[in-house]
């Protein structure tokens, strides 16, 4: 009997995580989709019923949780596809470095701008 390689393991966990992400998402969408377009008259919320929303910090703590899912998630999936190019190992390397990077940014830059929106709701 075959035992699998490091690379098949590390490939097997990577998608593992891609099918975690996209329950979660699954998931995450229906509840965003509820809240921010279904229960609200008009279908949109406005500015002040964002802040009044936002105010609320488990809201902000599932906000961010759908950015760092939908950020992995896509990150992943981007890599995948990009991985199918037959890149060569260094090539490989380089793009999980910078779609590292490009997620770490992006999940930086939407935690910043959830937390303006709660202190300004908290302000």
């Amino acid at each position: 009997m075959r035992t699998a390689s490091i690379e098949e393991k590390r490939r097997s966990g990577v998608w593992v995580w891609q099918a975690i992400t996209g329950v979660l998402l699954v998931i995450l969408l229906s509840l965003h989709m509820i809240v921010h377009h279904f229960v609200v008259e008009g279908g949109l919320r406005t500015y002040q019923q964002v802040l009044d929303y936002v105010g609320n910090p488990l809201v902000v703590a599932v906000e961010i949780l759908f950015l760092v899912t939908v950020t992995y998630h896509a990150m992943l999936g981007v890599r995948a596809i990009l991985f199918d190019l037959n890149l060569s190992e260094s090539q490989k390397a380089l793009v999980t470095r910078v779609l590292t990077v490009l997620g770490v940014v992006v999940v930086a830059w939407g935690v910043f701008l959830a937390l303006a929106l709660f202190r300004a709701a908290n302000a």
